[in-house]
């Protein structure tokens, strides 16, 4: 073997060796820069989803203000003026009567 083809053997050994380091370094990198992008991405979807989660709660409370309470206070009274119908139809069911001042007409009217 000559001195040249053994300075062609150490600088392929090199150049492989360099090349593997270079590889492996890159690589590290490579998987930093993505677990970095990972954990941004996760803290966008948590921030996005607080966002959409207080908007949801905004409108459910908007939706309760001006649409349940004033349907609720709605059905009640009308629940109560049914009440009232009832016993106002007992009252005639149990005192039949025709003269004109008969309670029950007079309670109806």
């Amino acid at each position: 073997m000559t001195r040249l083809d053994f300075t062609a053997i150490i600088l392929a050994l090199l150049s492989m060796a360099g090349g593997w380091i270079t590889f492996f370094l890159d690589r590290r990198k490579y998987r930093q820069e993505v677990r970095n992008l990972e954990a941004q991405a996760k803290a966008l979807e948590a921030e996005t989803e607080q966002k959409y989660m207080s908007l949801s709660k905004q409108y459910v409370d908007e939706y309760n203000k001006n649409i349940v309470i004033p349907l609720e206070s709605r059905v009640n009274d009308l629940t109560k003026e049914v009440d009232e119908l009832r016993k106002e139809l007992e009252n005639v069911k149990k005192s039949v009567c025709y003269r004109p001042d008969c309670p029950a007409r007079i309670s109806m009217l």
